[in-house]
């Protein structure tokens, strides 16, 4: 027996034929490279929030000479009364506890209002003269009227 094509591979099948090489399969879907999908919601379930990634945070250098921040009506912090004006009140209107209204002491602006109203009439306003005295020391810087009701400090 003659052996058309002499092979010396030992993996020859006997029909005298070659291998076929192997082929990769085509017809297979390739692997997809995507990003996972969220799973559909459900009728009535709350749809998934989108996810947000930090960014680092910076430090912020100090700034020195900067002036603290002055408080304004239009954030949100109380506007700082005036001394002068206080103490103006407390020595000319100050029997009516006008003064107090102003610094916010409502309570004791009214109690000033009705006593000069109904003992100003037997003591011949010297109930007036309690007003005079915490308008001096409203302007001389008493430590007491340093500073309003709500704490915010009298400015000059």
């Amino acid at each position: 027996m003659t052996q058309p094509h002499p092979d010396n591979n030992p993996d020859t099948p006997e029909g005298n034929q070659p291998p076929a090489p192997q082929q990769p399969d085509y017809s297979a879907q390739p692997p997809q490279y995507a990003q996972p999908q969220p799973p559909q919601p459900q009728f009535g379930a709350q749809p998934p929030q989108p996810q947000y990634y930090a960014q680092p945070q910076v430090p912020q250098q100090p700034q020195y000479g900067a002036q603290p921040p002055q408080p304004n009506m239009a954030y949100g912090y109380p506007q700082p009364k005036s001394k002068i004006a206080a103490g103006l009140l407390g020595i000319f209107l100050g029997g009516l506890g006008i003064h107090r209204f102003y610094l916010g002491y409502t309570t004791i602006g009214v109690i000033q209002l009705v006593l000069t109203v109904v003992l100003g009439i037997f003591t011949f306003g010297l109930v007036g003269l309690w007003g005079l005295v915490e308008g001096i020391m409203i302007l001389a810087g008493a430590e007491y009227f340093r500073r309003d009701a709500k704490g915010v400090p009298l400015r000059d």
